[in-house]
């Protein structure tokens, strides 16, 4: 989709590494401009923000941390001086009430009669008092944007519960790599006499659940057992190991990899699973032609596993996994026919060039509504 015109202003609260490549991408098409402001992130926090644009206009900005846990807030206080010195024709904000700087922002870009735009993984209902509180200032956010952006299909009829117009709801896929090109190579996980590998790559902390990958693969029958290939590094790192030799697991632990290295671990491996929390790494091994396992969580792995590219299981839930990698790997020659299905489904539907579309499409629809409130063209 062609583009309108314009300067583009995009707010994140940290600019974390695997995002670079998509604003890297999106910035072409936009030539008069697109700046990002973003913060630093919380101390402790596993975010890695190393990544530098090559295209992108990177804002180094400030976050101010308050409070936490739930009751969690943070301001950007130098956000508006950016919007008012950018002059962005349309700006694109986290839906996240959290931020107590986005309602000044979203004043500044009014006053300049540019618009907004809000990009979010959904609003899933809640129960509680405090649940209830964030949902309303969810509603109060989402009143004063021209378009929303949704990670996922159940994040956009989220949005459309709270009330904001279907008509002005795109889907964004959740992407973190290009369409493949080529043709998907045959993989041949059912080979006689070898071990099947189920990978799983990401941070090592507790919310990602590794423990369950690791009791659930040492309760399978002995001749269906995989070997398991753990990749990333983090603060669960030792007990993981720990619980690996107590269940007499055949587990490697590889640490952090990268481009080629970790390339090279996705094309010998025969399953992916991401047990806990996560997304993005799902679409990553698709694009290798792997079958996917995993837990279901902010939506955007429902889009992403379906009958034909690997198995949804049920989050924290040790039975519901074992189930799944008992019937994967009880018949790998299945394997091959859904690691196909999962690298068509990343090539034609899930990619970074779709998101950029996406994005596109939004902003268009956000300027174009603008245009007509205020009489331009």
């Amino acid at each position: 989709m062609s583009a309108i015109t314009g300067r583009v202003g995009i707010q994140q609260r940290v600019l974390a590494n695997y995002r670079v490549p998509f604003f890297d991408l999106l910035s072409q098409a936009y030539p008069a401009g697109l700046q990002v402001y973003a913060g630093q992130p919380r101390r402790g926090e596993t975010i890695d923000v190393a990544g530098l644009p090559d295209a992108t206009r990177y804002i180094v900005g400030h976050n101010v941390h308050l409070l936490a846990g739930k009751f969690y807030l943070y301001r950007q206080p130098g956000i508006t001086d950016w919007v008012r010195q950018f002059q962005p024709h349309v700006l694109v904000v986290e839906i996240n009430a959290r931020n107590r700087s986005l309602g000044s922002v979203i004043a500044a870009m009014r006053a300049s009669g540019g618009a907004v735009v809000g990009w979010g993984l959904g609003a899933p209902e809640r129960g509680g008092w405090f649940a209830r509180l964030a949902h309303s200032a969810q509603h109060a956010l989402l009143e004063r944007l021209d378009a929303v952006i949704a990670y996922s299909q159940r994040g956009a009829q989220e949005y459309a519960r709270l009330g904001f117009p279907a008509e002005r709801i795109v889907v964004a896929p959740n992407a973190v790599v290009r369409s493949p090109g080529g043709d998907r190579r045959v993989r041949r996980a059912a080979v006689a006499g070898r071990k099947q590998v189920v990978l799983y790559v990401g941070r090592l902390q507790a919310r990602k659940r590794v423990d369950l990958l690791l009791r659930a693969a040492a309760d399978l029958p002995r001749e269906i057992r995989p070997e398991v290939w753990i990749v990333g590094d983090g603060p669960e790192r030792l007990p993981l190991e720990r619980l690996a030799s107590q269940l007499a697991l055949d587990a490697r632990f590889f640490g952090s990899r990268f481009g080629d290295d970790l390339d090279e671990l996705y094309e010998r491996a025969s399953l992916f699973v991401l047990p806990g929390t996560g997304g993005l790494a799902l679409q990553q091994a698709m694009a290798h032609g792997l079958p996917v396992i995993a837990a279901e969580g902010d939506g955007t792995q429902q889009d992403l596993v379906t009958p034909d590219t690997g198995w949804l299981v049920e989050p924290g839930n040790l039975a519901s996994l074992n189930s799944a990698l008992k019937d994967a790997l009880t018949h790998p020659e299945r394997l091959d026919s859904f690691g196909r299905a999962a690298w068509q489904l990343v090539k034609d539907e899930v990619n970074l060039d779709i998101m950029v579309d996406r994005f596109v499409e939004a902003i268009n629809l956000a300027l174009e509504l603008q245009y007509a409130r205020s009489g331009r063209r």
